[in-house]
């Protein structure tokens, strides 16, 4: 594996769990500034994905507009509280493509109840990513989390 590789693999991976950080220790705002301004994130069954249906539960086509959908949450959405904690794993750059680099890992986010501390497996699955490396760092032109279950139990209200 060549020096850059290696940069490029920590740098790609740091930026992934900087995603998970921002959302786990609410500072969910963070996560649209790791996007590149015209990056894409979508939430899609595996299920819809594998068969080319383009039904996606979130699919934020800018940063501007996972801004504007994670200000809905803090401000317009009613829902019980909760938090998430991400684990993940299988960090791999398996190409690149259109000067990004194409990023595969594995998720599994547990949600814990505010009120009543229980807890639960909420979501699990891969993430397809496009990473491009700017002068400021690595930035998600892409972030695809494509979750196993064919439905997600309640309403998405954090991001994944």
């Amino acid at each position: 594996m060549s020096a850059q590789h290696d940069q490029h693999h920590r740098a790609v991976e740091n930026l992934i769990y900087e995603w998970a950080r921002a959302i786990d220790e609410d500072r969910v705002e963070a996560i649209s500034e790791l996007l590149l301004p015209d990056g894409r994130y979508t939430v899609q069954s595996r299920f819809n994905h594998d068969r080319g249906l383009p039904m996606a539960i979130i699919d934020a086509r800018s940063a501007a507009q996972l801004r504007d959908r994670i200000k809905s949450m803090r401000v317009a959405n009613i829902y019980e509280p909760h938090h998430y904690r991400h684990i993940l794993s299988g960090v791999q750059i398996v190409g690149e493509a259109d000067g990004a680099l194409l990023v595969r890992s594995n998720y599994l986010v547990v949600r814990t109840m505010s009120l009543d501390g229980d807890m639960a497996i909420f979501s699990t699955g891969q993430c397809r990513d496009e990473v491009v490396i700017t002068s400021e760092g690595p930035r998600f032109k892409r972030r695809l989390f494509l979750y196993d279950s064919r439905i997600i139990e309640t309403l998405l209200v954090i991001p994944l």
